[in-house]
This record gives C-alpha cells, sequence and structure tokens, in this order.
C-alpha cells in the first residue's frame, strides 16, 4: 500500500464515520430524543448532549488517521517496513475497539466495578506496549460512541493515551535501565569469596 492509496482509505473511513455518527443521531432524535451524558456520571456535574458527537468523531477520525499516515509513511521509514507497520495498527485498533465495547457492555449491564479494574489493568500493559499511539484512542473512542456518546470516550481516551505515553516512553525505559544494573548487583552478592 501506498501514501496515496491510504489518503482515499483515510477519506472513505472519515465518511463512513460521519455516516454512521448522523444516522445514529437521527435514530436517537427520533426514538425520544438525543441523549445527554453526565461527567463521570454524576448527576450534579453537567450533562455534554451527544449531538457534539456529529462534529468531533469525524474530526477525531481524520486528525488520528492523518497521525498515522504520518508515522507509517514518513520520510525516515523504509517502505519495506510499511505491511508489518499498517499490520501492527490494524491490529492495535482492534483491541482497542475490542477493549471499548468491553467496557461499554460492562458498564450497561452495571458491573462498573469490573470496568474501573479494566482500566488499571491497561497500565502495565502501557508499559509493555505503545498504548497511546493514534489508532487505539480511534478504537476506544468509536466502541464507546454508542453508550456513552463522543466526547465523553474522547476526554477519557485522551487521558489514557497521555498516561500510557508517560508509561511506555519514561517508565519502561527507566525499569529496562535499572533492571539490569540490580541484576548485576544481586548476581554479585550470590557471588561469596571461598576462604
Amino acid at each position: 500500500m501506498n501514501e496515496k492509496r491510504f489518503f482515499k482509505i483515510r477519506l472513505y473511513f472519515t465518511a463512513m464515520v460521519t455516516v454512521a455518527i448522523w444516522s445514529l443521531l437521527a435514530w436517537d432524535h427520533f426514538q425520544g430524543g438525543v441523549p445527554s451524558h453526565h461527567i463521570a456520571a454524576d448527576k450534579d456535574m453537567p450533562a455534554i448532549s451527544n449531538w457534539w458527537g456529529a462534529l468531533l468523531l469525524p474530526l477525531l477520525t481524520w486528525v488520528l488517521l492523518h497521525r498515522i499516515q504520518r508515522r507509517v509513511f514518513g520520510a525516515k521509514v523504509d517502505s519495506s517496513a510499511i505491511p508489518g507497520a499498517l499490520r501492527h495498527v490494524v491490529y492495535r485498533f482492534a483491541g482497542a475497539l475490542l477493549f471499548g465495547v468491553l467496557i461499554a457492555v460492562l458498564f450497561t449491564l452495571g458491573y462498573n466495578d469490573v470496568t474501573g479494574y479494566l482500566v488499571l489493568g491497561l497500565l502495565p500493559l502501557a508499559i509493555l506496549f505503545p498504548l497511546y499511539r493514534a489508532e487505539c484512542l480511534l478504537g476506544f473512542v468509536m466502541a464507546m460512541t454508542f453508550t456513552f456518546g463522543a466526547v465523553l470516550p474522547t476526554a477519557f481516551g485522551s487521558f489514557l493515551v497521555l498516561m500510557g505515553l508517560v508509561l511506555y516512553r519514561i517508565v519502561r525505559p527507566a525499569i529496562l535501565y535499572v533492571l539490569p544494573k540490580i541484576a548485576f548487583l544481586a548476581s554479585l552478592s550470590k557471588e561469596k569469596p571461598h576462604q
């Protein structure tokens, strides 16, 4: 795949997301009204209408796909690495999509504690894998839009992306730097001189 073809896919995918969100909002409108969601599900907090998703979701899709395009087809990227990079993009997107669906379903069924544990489980995974990538945020937001609208998952997902970035780019290198030194010191302490 080349960059021109990816741009077409980006265009079509954004158009599909736009049609999907506008169809969902139209359906909601004619089925009793477009819902609003309170921040942190707290009735004392302001409510955000799902209508904002009509603008936010297509814009977010376009921008995040642009970031993916720049990363995969950048000037410093070897053309032989592009298929593998695109495969990783699809895997991360699918994983985030499934994770978002799982969170939405569990929340809808009333398992709020389980959803909290799942989100906390992302923290150690974010040390091992680059969960801060644009495709992860896109999959997460798209999966949760039906249940929570687009604004709250975007805000929460952006927070998770920021945490993932810190964990992968700062904490992970620190751990990888310190672990060999600890292992070396442990091996020295096990070696006792013979008397």
